[in-house]
């Protein structure tokens, strides 16, 4: 089965912070312990407690690199534990996982980069999504009111 819902957001929409608790990989690269502050769309401020130089690069590729191209909610519970795949672990059930750089088109996005990086947060203990001020995500299960 699949298991994800993804979309690419306004580009300017995305505000907050981010912690990711899996490990990003790309290029043959591993980058650990990644924190990102985004406003009005744009990392303003990156770290990581390994190959914390490897991400500030990777946000200078392009223009676009700065931006998330993809948001997309992990739904398949069956996958529930990191394996260093990434078409598995972005589908970790109770997972977010969201991309810098390239967007998808047919979501409506107009953020291009030469990169599309995925990196993954674990959401299913003490964490939270909130869209317009209301929580819609917590703990890894969606809140219905």
């Amino acid at each position: 089965p699949d298991g994800e819902i993804y979309t690419s957001p306004v580009e300017e929409s995305v505000s907050g912070w981010v912690r990711f608790t899996y490990p990003a990989i790309t290029q043959g690269r591993v980058v650990e312990g990644i924190q990102l502050k985004f406003v009005e769309g744009r990392v303003v401020d990156a770290k990581a407690q390994k190959n914390e130089n490897f991400l500030l690069n990777m946000l200078e590729t392009d223009k676009g690199a700065r931006y998330v191209g993809e948001f997309a909610i992990g739904t398949n519970f069956e996958i529930d534990r990191f394996t260093g795949n990434i078409l598995f672990d972005e589908k970790i059930g109770g997972s977010f996982h969201m991309a810098l750089g390239a967007g998808y088109p047919e979501t409506g996005s107009k953020n291009a980069s030469q990169i599309h990086w995925d990196m993954i947060c674990d959401m299913r203990k003490d964490s939270h999504i909130t869209v317009d001020n209301a929580v819609v995500y917590k703990d890894g299960e969606f809140v219905l009111d």
